[in-house]
């Protein structure tokens, strides 16, 4: 395994697909802390700001006057403030 959060398949057409990896349980937890103030830890460090928005493939949380997207991926804990 390349260690990539995606792999690239063909299909019989040989036409590349991207298929992501999207983890339930965090995704469920972020949609659980909309509007509330957490503190997101990722491998970067940590953040302190209100959840916006959740995709499944990244949250949006307000920190001051600016948006920050954060990858789902790369999100090692949440705890809400």
């Amino acid at each position: 395994m390349s260690g990539l959060p995606y792999t690239t398949t063909q299909t019989a057409s040989n036409t590349p697909q991207m298929v992501t990896i999207v983890d339930p349980y965090v995704y469920q937890a972020l949609q659980s802390v909309i509007s509330r103030e957490v503190v997101i830890q990722t491998v970067q460090g940590n953040i302190r700001g209100v959840v916006t928005n959740v995709l499944p493939d990244h949250v949006v949380l307000e920190a001051g006057n600016a948006s920050f997207f954060i990858r789902i991926q790369q999100i090692v804990w949440i705890m809400p403030s």
